[in-house]
């Protein structure tokens, strides 16, 4: 069939809306047609970094309406409304006990290109365009592996759902998830974009008296206060790391650091109290850390977590009950473009002007 996509066509060009060929589901796959989709940072190195070849039809948080189903699927059916998350095998020791943000192949079923079968869905003008995270959600319509789909209530807004696959999960994940903060323990969080916004979401309904929010933006941070944070400090006008100790009477138990900024990667670890816990999900450069002074003399911990090391077929529905319980409003992050506007909604996403882009189709 053919469909309107946003094509990469190499790196560091724009996008470009354009017709292209798409293949109908194989088996275990489905048919999906987009109703919306996210605006991720990952989908910006996607085009920028050259991580998967070129051409390419990037975006990885689609949610829509399923079409068609190919042989051997029996969850979905033609009707259901669904989020799409990020490839993985279902097969591996990681993804069979309950970890397939860690899937022994993650890298080559989410950047290689290609879907498990090694093929590509996409063609134009008898060449292969390559797919981002076995869905590549920048078009009309997407076909995905009936594992990465995830089933949602059609009583929520679709249009919303698409961020839950990617960006909002591994925030929220990260802290529920990953960290899981006992109670009464206090915890900083480092960037208020949609990661660390979901983040200290997920805190509050952890139950954290102490959820601090660091950001450069004095809109964001008020935005984290609404959203639950109890302290909002400004790196650009205030030692963070000072007066997270003052206030955290010695520093907080837990930290997200989500900007990939080496020197608040350093913050986020200075900022701890003895025997506390930094989970990095930025995507950091090389860099370099005091290892006896800033983890091992106090008993400290650093950790790397992806996707909020979340099962999406649990989390998600999971996330949706406590938006719906009004105890997860991920929709405040939320502005909506038209597709073929999805040039501005990087821009604006870079910029800061918009927490959490979302493309709207038709």
């Amino acid at each position: 069939m053919k469909i309107q996509a946003a094509v990469t066509h190499a790196q560091g060009q724009d996008f470009s809306i354009e017709e292209v060929a798409l293949s109908g589901p194989q088996a275990n796959e489905v048919l999906i047609r987009i109703v919306a989709t996210g605006v991720c940072h990952t989908d910006a190195v996607g085009r920028d970094l050259g991580v998967s070849p070129y051409p390419i039809v990037l975006g990885h948080e689609g949610a829509g309406i399923i079409e068609q189903v190919g042989e051997n699927v029996t969850r979905l059916a033609p009707g259901d409304h669904v989020v799409m998350s990020f490839a993985h095998c279902g097969q591996c020791d990681n993804c069979l006990t309950g970890h397939p943000t860690v899937c022994s192949s993650f890298n080559d079923l989410n950047f290689g290109g290609h879907m498990d079968d090694h093929t590509c869905r996409l063609h134009q003008d008898g060449t292969d365009i390559h797919t981002f995270f076995g869905q590549s959600s920048f078009g009309t319509h997407a076909i995905a592996h009936e594992r990465n789909v995830v089933k949602v209530d059609k009583d929520v807004d679709l249009a919303l759902l698409g961020p839950l696959g990617c960006g909002i999960q591994t925030g929220a994940g990260t802290v529920l998830n990953r960290l899981k903060p006992e109670f009464g323990t206090s915890i900083a969080v480092y960037g208020c974009g949609a990661v660390g916004l979901s983040a200290i979401m997920a805190a509050k309904i952890a139950g954290c008296p102490q959820i601090f929010a660091l950001d450069v933006h004095d809109s964001r941070l008020e935005l984290a206060r609404e959203l639950g944070a109890t302290h909002a400090f400004n790196g650009k006008q205030v030692d963070v790391v000072k007066e997270i100790k003052a206030a955290s009477n010695g520093g907080t138990h837990y930290a997200v650091e989500t900007t990939g900024v080496p020197p608040v990667v350093r913050q986020c670890l200075h900022a701890l109290r003895p025997l506390g816990q930094a989970a990095i999900v930025g995507v950091t450069p090389e860099m370099s850390i005091d290892v006896h002074n800033d983890l091992m003399a106090e008993g400290k911990s650093m950790i790397g977590v992806i996707e909020g090391d979340s099962v999406p077929r649990v989390f998600i529905p999971q996330l949706i009950a406590f938006y719906k319980a009004g105890k997860f409003p991920f929709d405040k992050l939320i502005k909506f473009y038209e597709f073929e506007d999805i040039n501005q909604a990087f821009e604006d996403s870079k910029s800061g002007v918009t927490v959490k882009p979302v493309l709207k189709f038709g």
